[in-house]
């Protein structure tokens, strides 16, 4: 890349993660957790936590890849159970080397268009640092905060977000 700051997302292409692709996903998510970048698990990241985490209770899993490159991911999932299953969650991480081009906006914004055929008509974000500079993006894409956990992840402030989904 030369000088002239960072590139948009490109041949960027979004696809459900597939049988086979869960260790490359794996081991980029465990980078992002070793690295301390917005998740609370404490490094090292484990299998079985993160099969319990990203794919046990997901009801999709979405990779962004590039030129063959994992670039990002997401999950969404109920947030609850029963009655209030309605309400997804989400998670998202870009590598740290793909940050800065839009690929987190590419992420959120799949998430919101795909949910609603999942069954969801609201998105839940829990945990989101108030250091975290994804608070921008989630805010421009009709996200309010909800909620703040004071103190939540080693000394640092926590907050909910949270918004309504467009009909399936």
């Amino acid at each position: 890349m030369s000088g002239e700051g960072p590139s948009a997302p490109g041949e960027a292409t979004l696809e459900l993660l597939q049988e086979g692709e869960e260790q490359e996903l794996f081991s980029a998510y465990a980078r992002i957790v070793a690295d301390g970048d917005g998740f609370p698990h404490t490094p090292p990241l484990g299998w079985g936590e993160f099969a319990d985490y990203w794919l046990a209770h997901s009801a999709a899993v979405v990779l962004a890849r590039e030129a063959g490159q994992l670039i990002g991911a997401y999950y969404l999932k109920p947030n609850f159970v029963g009655r209030a299953a309605h309400i997804a969650n989400a998670g998202y991480f870009v590598v740290a080397a793909e940050r800065g081009r839009g690929i987190g906006r590419l992420l959120v914004t799949d998430s919101i268009r795909r949910a609603p055929a999942l069954g969801f008509d609201a998105l839940q974000f829990n945990l989101v640092f108030a250091s975290n500079p994804a608070r921008r993006l989630y805010e421009e894409l009709g996200f309010e905060v909800v909620g703040r956990l004071p103190r939540a992840v080693e000394g640092e402030d926590a907050l909910i977000y949270w918004r309504t989904l467009p009909p399936a």
